[in-house]
């Protein structure tokens, strides 16, 4: 982790929380994911970040637990125990590694396939229905904006 100063200003008096990032971009995340697993739970039996997991998966680009942890966010024995539940379900399979048994290549059964095929559909209804007004080009800048915070974000976390 990279140390950073940290000036503290009093501006009390036009401080509005609801305007903080620190306060938006969490309650932002907190309702795109209780949209998505509104929907995930109910038709395709799995929470927004099992299925999230699952296209991860689907995408062929990550194969351990630990680079779906990275990706996602998440601590690995939170990773551990969504791969748990979505193996009990047969949506996904641990292959152990040869020469490192502690590492297991996880890879999309049939079902696990089924259900990460129909997620962008799922998505793409979600994020249409939360940048409803949005133009193209704001939508891109939203993104491109979005991931520029993760990149400087990176050596902080």
């Amino acid at each position: 982790m990279k140390n950073f100063q940290v000036t503290v200003q009093s501006n009390a008096e036009t401080f509005q929380l609801c305007d903080c990032l620190n306060f938006l971009l969490p309650r932002v995340h907190s309702t795109l994911s209780s949209m998505v697993n509104h929907h995930t739970i109910g038709e395709l039996g799995v929470t927004g970040t099992q299925s999230g997991i699952l296209c991860m998966l689907s995408s062929g680009k990550l194969r351990l637990a630990s680079e779906l942890a990275r990706e996602c966010g998440i601590d690995a024995s939170s990773t551990t125990r969504l791969i748990d539940r979505l193996e009990k379900r047969r949506l996904v399979t641990r292959q152990r590694g040869g020469r490192d048994r502690r590492t297991a290549h996880l890879t999309l059964t049939p079902e696990g396939q089924a259900v990460a095929a129909r997620m962008p559909a799922f998505c793409t209804v979600i994020m249409d229905r939360a940048l409803d007004g949005f133009t193209a080009h704001e939508k891109r800048s939203l993104t491109d904006m979005l991931r520029r915070i993760l990149e400087n974000s990176e050596d902080l976390a």
